[in-house]
């Protein structure tokens, strides 16, 4: 897939830093429990750290319990591709941002309780956080 945003390597490198270019572009996990957005209350946007494209509104965030920050939707379908992982002996839907490609995390259709029945399984280290009045 072409992606609006198209930069070298070297250019992500030099833009990201070490831990955001692990998980964003070689698709890395950060450990649970430790993102600066998993317990996040404001009402605002997250958006891609690489990029800055809007990727999820903060309305949509809930406490799934997983250690990491979790979506039931993205602002719009348009806004994340998903992508069959099979990676690590299992088959899973990973999450990447649709205008930089860059790897957001997976999503799970456990989201119970939820209006979408989803869990948007993001890294904090994947997002930027902008709070907006309501």
């Amino acid at each position: 897939m072409a992606y609006n945003v198209d930069k070298s390597d070297a250019q992500w490198r030099e833009e990201l830093s070490p831990d955001q270019y692990a998980v964003l572009r070689q698709a890395g996990t950060e450990r649970p429990w430790t993102g600066e957005l998993l317990d996040e209350e404001r009402a605002g946007i997250y958006t891609c750290a690489a990029c800055g494209a809007e990727l999820f509104q903060s309305g949509t965030k809930f406490d799934s319990g997983c250690g990491w920050p979790s979506f039931y939707e993205s602002v719009r379908p348009e806004a994340v591709q998903l992508i069959e992982d099979k990676s690590l002996g299992m088959v899973r839907t990973e999450v990447r941002c649709a205008n930089c490609g860059s790897h957001l995390g997976h999503v799970f259709p456990d989201g119970f309780g939820t209006p979408t029945g989803d869990r948007y399984c993001m890294n904090s280290l994947s997002l930027n956080f902008s709070e907006q009045s309501e």
